[in-house]
């Protein structure tokens, strides 16, 4: 157990569960690693691969459980409890604080807006604490009520964590196009949001999505789509499974060519990740570059859908 007296200028950085070498070598230095818990010098910076940031934690030096949740209490009403070992103390203290609904959310409804601290024992008589984290769901984790008969593939919860987190989708009667549809998870999402999908796949859309009002389907490669082809879309949507040099170049081109309003895709990598190609997308003026709790050995990326975020 590395041994601390002062959180300092440092950060705390809750990496994707299974995906902590990759949020090690973003972050580069020598930070201190409690579980999947990075503690980092600096102030907070982007992290693709931090699931949850904490910012600004504090050590508490504890005499006892009831002293621990009195002087989380103290602080703010809202906590979730990481725990890297000692569960059995992490939960009794857990138990003493009040309670914080983590239901799984109807897609549609707002990301919870009540401060939501993360806290976490480094040893019987220390916690660390922050009351302010990146995320409104503990350890960054969103949960839906899912649906399980319409949905032709598990690929919708991506677009419902995304919207979700960003607080934006498209609008009804907005004009998306869906790169690498089939099966049409992403294309079945943006219809029910009453928009108007140009689905585009060599494979075929599930039956019962391809029969939906509102979505033309094209029988093509999502790479042969030249962006003077079709009107200007407001979205432009990929969960194309493609090398992330290859997605790279798909995206510049709508970019440059002024007819995407929006851009949301899906960086998938194959093998060991190329960071630096999640280096130059993060780069993007505009742009924002994250993992989902969906996500898997992958991370999503957002074009001026919203401003960039620290």
């Amino acid at each position: 157990m590395p041994a601390l007296t002062d959180a300092g200028d440092r950060t705390a950085y809750l990496s994707a569960e299974g995906f902590l070498p990759d949020l090690l070598a973003e972050l580069g230095g020598r930070p201190e690693i409690f579980g999947r818990l990075v503690l980092a010098e600096g102030p907070a910076r982007p992290a693709a691969w931090a699931q949850n940031i904490w910012y600004a934690p504090v050590i508490l030096p504890v005499a006892s459980i009831g002293d621990a949740a009195r002087q989380l209490k103290a602080i703010q009403r809202n906590w979730a409890a990481y725990a890297f070992h000692l569960h059995r103390r992490t939960s009794l203290i857990h138990e003493k604080l009040p309670p914080v609904a983590a239901r799984p959310l109807a897609f549609g409804e707002a990301a919870p807006s009540a401060p939501l601290g993360s806290w976490c024992l480094l040893d019987e008589g220390r916690l660390l604490a922050a009351p302010r984290c990146s995320s409104p769901f503990p350890h960054g984790e969103a949960r839906f009520v899912e649906d399980r008969s319409s949905a032709p593939s598990r690929a919708y919860l991506k677009l419902w964590e995304a919207f979700t987190v960003l607080g934006l989708k498209p609008e009804p009667g907005a004009l998306c196009l869906d790169l690498g549809a089939s099966p049409g998870g992403w294309s079945w999402v943006l219809q029910q949001l009453g928009a108007r999908v140009i689905s585009v796949d060599k494979a075929p859309l599930a039956p019962s999505v391809a029969a939906l009002p509102g979505i033309e389907f094209r029988a093509a490669s999502a790479f042969a789509i030249e962006p003077q082809s079709l009107p200007p879309v407001d979205w432009l949507f990929s969960d194309v499974i493609c090398y992330p040099e290859r997605l790279w170049r798909l995206v510049s081109a709508w970019m440059e060519s002024g007819r995407a309003g929006n851009i949301l895709c899906t960086l998938k990598f194959q093998g060991a990740t190329d960071h630096d190609s999640a280096a130059r997308f993060a780069a993007v003026p505009g742009s924002r570059l994250f993992h989902l709790a969906h996500n898997k050995h992958e991370l999503t990326w957002v074009w001026k859908a919203i401003p960039r975020q620290p």
